[in-house]
C-alpha cells in the first residue's frame, strides 16, 4: 500500500561525531565551500580565516588583486599561521613559533639561517594552496586536490532553481554593498538547518511577518518547490520588510517579472541565497559540529542606498526574525535526533517531498548508517 509520507534520515545522522566527520572529509572538503565576502578581503594582505571541513583555511589577495587560499598552517612544524579571524599584513606571513615567513602567494621568503640552507625549495615549502573561485562578489575554495566543476556544482544550482543563470545575474551581486551582518551560533546540526530552508510546511506556525508578506507561503509549499517560480508578494504589501512597508531603491537592473517577488536558492552544501527587488540576504553556514552550526548571514543593498545612510532595519528585521524563529525550531529538533522515537527518523508530507532527494544525496555522498 502506498502512503502519502516519506521517511527521513534516521536520527543518529544528526548525532553521531563519527559520521560529522566522515561529512567533513567527505561534503565539505571535496566541495566548493563559500567562505567570505570579497570586500572583506578588499586589499592585498588583508585576511580572514574560516573552518572548512576539519581545517583552518586562510583566505588573502595578492598583489594582483586575486583572491588566495592556504591551509592556516606554518609548514616547518604545523603551528597556526594566523590565530586571528580577521586582519591585514602588509606583506608576509609570519609564524609567531620560528618566523618563517610566507608572501601573499604563500611562497617561503624568510626563516631564521634560511640563508644557510640553500637546497630548500622555497615554493615546495610554501604555504599549502586551496582551489578559490569568485563569484556573486564572494570567495569560494574547495580543499580538493582536484575540484569539482564549479559551473556545475555552484552555478548550475542556481540555474536548476531559477531556470537560467542570467536570472541571478540580474541582481548584480558582486556590486552589492553589505549593509548589516549577523552572525548565529545554532545549537543543531547543519542538516536540520537545510531542510528547514527548503520546506514552509512550518511557515504558517512560526513565520507571521514572512506568511504577511509572503502570503502564499501559508500553503505549505516553499518558493524551491517549483523551477523558476517566486513567491509573489501580497496585495497590501509595498516591500520586502517586517511590517510590509516600503523597501528602499530597487536593484536596478532586474526584469518586470522578478519585481514584488521572493525567490531562494539552496546552494549545497552551505549557502542558501535570497532574492527580492531591493536587497539579497545570503547565509553562509560553518558546521563546526554534529550538534553546532555557526551561520553568518549578509544583508546587501545597492551601494549608493548604504552609503547615504538610509534605514535598513526594516528590511534587515523581517529575515532577522525569520532567522530566529528557524533556528529556535532546528534547536528545538536537535535533541529529539537522539531520542529513541526518532531513532528510525521521521516522515515527509507531501509539500517536503523534495526533501527526501537531499537525504538520498547525503545517503549517496557519505554512506548508510
Amino acid at each position: 500500500m502506498t502512503s502519502s509520507l516519506l521517511p527521513t534520515l534516521a536520527g543518529n545522522y544528526y548525532t553521531d561525531p563519527a559520521f560529522f566527520a566522515r561529512e567533513q572529509e567527505l561534503i565539505f572538503e571535496r566541495m566548493w565551500f563559500c567562505v567570505v565576502r570579497g570586500a572583506d578581503v578588499g586589499a592585498p594582505g588583508e585576511f580572514r580565516t574560516v573552518p572548512v571541513g576539519r581545517e583552518s583555511v586562510l583566505v588573502t589577495r595578492g598583489r594582483d588583486g586575486g583572491a588566495r587560499a592556504f591551509l592556516n598552517v606554518c609548514r616547518h612544524r604545523g603551528a597556526q599561521l594566523c590565530a586571528e579571524e580577521s586582519g591585514a599584513v602588509k606583506r608576509t606571513f609570519r609564524c609567531m613559533y620560528h618566523a618563517w615567513a610566507y608572501d601573499l602567494d604563500g611562497r617561503l621568503v624568510a626563516a631564521p639561517n634560511l640563508v644557510k640552507m640553500p637546497d630548500v625549495d622555497r615554493d615546495e615549502y610554501g604555504l599549502r594552496r586551496v582551489h578559490v573561485r569568485e563569484w556573486l562578489g564572494y570567495v569560494w575554495v574547495c580543499l580538493a586536490d582536484e575540484p569539482p566543476s564549479f559551473e556545475r556544482d555552484v552555478m548550475g544550482a542556481c540555474v536548476e532553481r531559477l531556470g537560467d543563470l542570467g536570472s541571478i545575474e540580474r541582481y548584480r551581486l558582486g556590486s552589492l554593498a553589505v549593509g548589516r551582518r549577523i552572525r548565529y551560533d545554532v545549537r543543531a546540526n547543519w542538516k536540520l538547518i537545510i531542510e528547514n530552508f527548503m520546506e514552509c510546511y512550518h511557515c504558517s506556525t512560526i513565520h507571521p511577518e514572512l506568511v504577511h508578506v509572503l502570503p502564499e507561503f501559508a500553503g505549505g509549499y516553499a518558493a524551491q518547490y517549483y523551477v523558476g517560480h517566486g513567491a509573489e508578494f501580497g496585495p497590501d504589501v509595498d516591500g520586502f520588510t517586517v511590517d510590509g512597508s516600503g523597501g528602499l531603491a530597487t536593484i536596478e537592473t532586474l526584469s518586470e517579472q522578478q519585481d514584488r517577488r521572493y525567490y531562494a536558492i539552496t546552494v549545497k552544501p552551505q549557502v542558501f541565497v535570497n532574492l527580492v527587488p531591493d536587497h539579497v540576504i545570503l547565509h553562509r553556514m560553518f558546521p563546526l559540529a554534529a550538534d553546532r552550526t555557526i551561520v553568518e548571514c549578509d544583508w546587501l543593498f545597492r551601494p549608493d542606498v548604504v552609503a547615504a545612510g538610509a534605514d535598513l532595519n526594516p528590511s534587515v528585521e523581517l529575515f532577522d526574525r525569520v532567522n530566529r524563529q528557524d533556528f529556535e525550531a532546528c534547536e528545538r529538533c536537535q535533541p529529539g535526533m537522539a531520542s529513541r522515537a526518532y531513532a528510525s527518523g521521521g516522515v515527509l508530507v507531501p509539500s517536503e517531498h523534495h526533501i527526501a532527494s537531499f537525504h538520498q544525496w547525503i545517503r549517496e555522498t557519505v554512506g548508510s548508517k
